[in-house]
């Protein structure tokens, strides 16, 4: 008996095939073989004049699907349909959700086999899995493609409905999502809370204390000031972030510097007593096992990968057989998960760190479905990640699939909080200490950090044995400011951890969600934060004021909850899809009556209360509109940055500095989208591109000196010819900083190489020599990606709040301050030795919420070409060799008036024309 076995994806085939006998034939459907149509080419001839034919839903029948072969597939479908010849069974064993059923329901509509059919199912490709999915297969549900089927059409209707009023309201290339567009609203109310917040300050005292004469670092301790005649000190807790001020009703204290400082001095030499000691046992319970969205938060913030990279890597693990589906709600476990976990566990860690019972984990979301189980390691024993033959990212996941997995079999952690109270006069001290009395999971698994071992060392603050009555020394007295921080920007784990708890969307679609916002300008990834773009204030402010309901959460949770009701037989698909679309109050009635009410003027303009300039969209970004003209807004500015004083400054227009002492040619500071420029002339006919170079780190508008942009015009500059090769040394600036580049001449590839060295913090482009060029080309080449690995200058401590270490290192541009993933250069006037905890984690919340270079890169968001093309597409080449490649499309300056009318006018020819030709598709979800 001969039977064909149809998946998703070769890779998934040829694991499968190991499981199964010789009779068995695998072939893969490469995911989806049938779609609605993406554009008017793919509609059919004999549907083409109805009115419904660019949706691709007919809502006058029924809401009946217009099912395309896409041109792509037809070969796979052709195949597909000869590999089932002669066959004398079908099993469709595509992935388990609902997604999975659609396609094998899509198969079975094309295929229509005269052959059995079954539906086969699994969890792991692992042999067991297999073999057992065989003996218990069943029909395809009907439930669970409806279901899909409808979330499918939803999207189409949303997509295709709004979409096309953005493109005339706005501007062409926009695009709404039933979710899309909530997660977009989601980033731009939390750029509106940073626009409305107002920076409160406050001052404090910090003292070293020391018990005992000996001056061993073990007998010292931190302590804060926390009252002071009876009253709780302010904190930025205390701050009414739309005002600036305490909150209204708030009993506390405020000191002012001033007055810090006085009870400094007052405070120094006094007696210090211990009035008070507390000890309080914690117990800390490992996390749940993986779900969807969880590993994607976590694998961003771990690894650093992106929702799409996690899920593209975790579908690999998969496929080959190392996890189990990742596409689930369910944290859920096994009996053999658990037994495979606790195996582990004894014969890594020994029994003691064996939690005393098998721990199960239970699912809090009503709407959990799809799979059976969590994201864990495959198999009824687990591979260690030694034992895998993974590397790169596929091995770092499964290592953190595997830790988080073993770690929920682990005995509970063990801590004794610790607080120490102490009196010196009127005012009250507070020092706080852990202690890790047994580390229980934090063996295996600290959420948050990489190094458990080093994460269970950074977690303990020991504190020296003291009993009330003791009379501490005081070794130093620290007056301290402080200054609140505006709600932190959402990261790609923060964004899907909200989405989650909010009901909006499936996790499983969160990866696709944040790269749509991404592809359609909404937001740009700065650092590793997720900044609106203000086409998304534009956007979420024309939906929330003409169609509320599809930018409310809670309206997009009810129709995920009604999905799940389609999933499960309890709600009925077609009356759903009748009300929502052509109800009274439906989609189609609320276009169609609210397009006259938009006037596409108001549309593109984005209203700041605190500004009276008058923002603009258009097509090429966002622009400044006023009498002498447009002026463009930079592309990587955040929309709560633009303040009145950066308006004037955009305003007053460039800047002249005075003339080339050689040519007599101006000399002019401008601002172009990628920051601030100097550029040699003015633009003419004669001289379309006139010759411009950023400005580097550190110089300003404001500094930049006639003498400075006549050496940055010079640049690149020959310093010399080296001495072994007796080729040019040159000196020059990129979008990653100054740099050293010396010409190697062609290799036997025939092409041309270079040598390259990035400058360090005391080395001036303008001014740096030739000897000092040599000493840097003899230096080793930096390795990428690794810095912060060395080790630190000096160790601040724990993060308080998130509990990872907060480090100073050095770098090639000085001494910085890392915590995590983040890097921030040190405050202007802190030394590496003057710099507290207070002052770090400050400027690491800075650097969160402002401009910074991808991960394990310098830029200073200026390019001498403007083009940021060259940026993301060269990733893996050294900085200074990227800087060569941006430097040669440089000169790209500020789009001028005549420009922006040039631009306008294709802008309207463009709209003319697409709108007698197809419709492009639009992100749905």
């Amino acid at each position: 008996m001969s039977t064909l076995v149809i998946v998703e994806s070769p890779t998934k085939a040829r694991t499968i095939r190991n499981y199964l006998p010789s009779t068995y034939r695998v072939e893969a459907s490469m995911g989806h073989v049938r779609d609605l149509p993406q554009s008017a080419a793919d509609i059919p001839a004999s549907v083409k004049g109805e009115k419904w034919a660019q949706l691709g839903v007919n809502v006058d029948s029924n809401f009946e699907p217009l099912y395309i072969v896409p041109q792509d597939k037809k070969k796979i479908v052709k195949e597909l349909k000869e590999a089932l010849k002669g066959v004398d069974e079908l099993l469709l064993a595509t992935d388990e959700d609902r997604e999975g059923e659609s396609i094998s329901w899509h198969l079975l509509q094309l295929l229509q086999p005269k052959v059995p059919i079954k539906r086969m199912v699994f969890h792991e490709i692992t042999e067991e899995a297999i073999q057992d999915a065989i003996r218990n297969c069943r029909d395809v549900d009907e439930k669970l493609v409806r279901a899909q089927e409808t979330r499918r059409i939803l999207d189409r209707l949303v997509g295709y409905t709004l979409s096309p009023l953005l493109w005339k309201k706005i501007a062409m290339g926009l695009s709404a999502g039933r979710v899309q567009s909530v997660a977009v609203r989601v980033l731009v109310k939390r750029e509106r809370e940073r626009r409305a917040f107002r920076k409160g300050s406050y001052w404090d005292l910090k003292a070293l204390l020391a018990v005992g004469e000996n001056s061993k670092k073990t007998n010292e301790f931190e302590a804060r000031l926390m009252t002071l005649g009876g009253r709780k000190l302010a904190t930025g807790a205390d701050f009414d972030e739309s005002t600036g001020q305490i909150v209204a009703g708030r009993n506390v204290l405020l000191l002012n510097e001033a007055e810090t400082r006085v009870l400094q001095e007052r405070l120094a030499d006094k007696t210090w007593t211990v009035s008070d000691q507390e000890e309080r046992p914690v117990t800390r319970k490992p996390s749940p096992p993986f779900t969807t969205s969880t590993l994607q938060q976590e694998s961003n913030r771990k690894l650093g990968l992106s929702a799409r990279d996690t899920m593209r890597t975790a579908q690999s693990l998969y496929e080959q057989g190392y996890i189990t589906y990742m596409r689930t709600d369910s944290v859920h476990l096994s009996g053999q998960a658990i037994a495979a976990s606790r195996e582990c566990v004894q014969q890594m860690y020994g029994t003691e760190y064996l939690s005393p019972q098998p721990r199960q984990y239970t699912t809090k979301s009503k709407g959990a479905q799809e799979a059976h189980e969590a994201i864990r390691p495959a198999g009824s024993s687990f591979r260690t990640p030694q034992q895998t033959n993974l590397s790169g990212r596929d091995l770092k996941l499964y290592d953190l699939i595997w830790k988080r997995t073993v770690a929920t079999q682990m005995a509970d952690a063990r801590q004794t909080q610790i607080t120490v109270q102490i009196q010196v006069e009127d005012a009250g001290f507070r020092a706080s200490g852990k202690r890790i009395d047994f580390a229980g999971f934090f063996r295996a698994y600290v959420e948050g950090s990489d190094d458990p071992s080093a994460a269970i060392e950074s977690q303990e603050v020991i504190l020296p044995t003291m009993r009330v009555g003791d009379h501490p020394n005081c070794r130093n007295l620290e007056a301290i400011g402080h200054e609140t921080q505006p709600p932190a920007r959402y990261t790609e784990a923060s964004l899907v951890k909200t989405l989650e708890s909010e009901g909006i969307g499936r996790p499983s679609t969160y990866a696709s969600i944040i790269s749509t916002i991404l592809a359609k300008g909404y937001a740009q990834l700065v650092g590793n934060a997720l900044i609106p773009t203000f086409t998304a204030f534009a956007v979420t402010d024309l939906l929330e004021k003409h169609f509320p309901e599809i930018v409310d959460p809670s309206f997009t949770s009810k129709m995920e909850q009604t999905l799940d009701d389609i999933a499960t037989g309890e709600v009925q698909w077609l009356p759903y899809l009748r009300e929502f679309y052509s109800g009274e109050e439906g989609l189609e009635k609320q276009v169609k009556d609210r397009e006259s009410q938009i006037d596409p003027k108001e549309a593109r303009t984005i209203h700041f209360g605190d500004l009276d300039a008058k923002i603009r969209i258009s097509k090429t970004g966002a622009y400044i509109e006023s009498e002498s003209g447009n002026i463009n807004l930079p592309k990587d500015m955040p929309p709560a940055d633009l303040n009145a004083e950066q308006v004037e400054i955009l305003l007053q227009g460039p800047k002249k500095l005075g003339v080339h002492p050689e040519n007599g040619e101006p000399i002019y500071v401008k601002l172009g989208p990628y920051g601030h420029y100097v550029q040699l002339g003015d633009k003419s006919d004669a001289n379309p591109k006139p010759k411009n170079v950023s400005l580097p780190k550190g110089v300003t508008p404001e500094s930049v000196t006639i003498e400075q942009a006549v050496g940055l015009l010079a640049l690149p500059r020959t310093l010399g010819m080296h001495p072994d090769t007796g080729r040019k040394v040159q000196a020059s600036l990129g979008p990653y900083g100054p740099y050293i580049v010396h010409d190697l001449g062609k290799g036997e590839d025939g092409k041309v190489h270079k040598d390259y060295r990035s400058l360090k913090a005391a080395d001036n482009v303008l001014t740096v020599d030739f000897d000092r060029a040599l000493q840097l080309l003899a230096e080793p080449k930096a390795v990428r990606g690794k810095r912060g690995t060395a080790k630190p200058l000096r160790e601040l401590g724990a993060h308080p709040e998130e509990g990872d270490p907060v480090n100073i290192y050095d770098g090639p541009y000085g001494a910085y301050i890392k915590y995590g993933k983040v890097n921030a250069s040190l405050p202007e006037g802190e030394t590496v030795e003057s710099i507290t905890m207070e002052t770090a984690l400050g400027a690491i919340a800075a650097k969160a919420g402002t401009k910074a270079g991808t991960k394990g890169r310098k830029t200073t968001g200026k390019t001498t070409g403007r083009s940021k093309k060259a940026v993301a597409d060269s990733e893996t080449e050294t900085t200074a060799q990227k800087t060569t490649q941006k430097a040669s499309t440089t000169k790209k300056a500020t789009t001028s008036k005549s420009t922006t009318k040039k631009t306008t006018a294709k802008t309207a020819a463009a709209k003319k024309t697409t709108s007698t030709r197809k419709k492009v598709q639009t992100a749905e979800d």
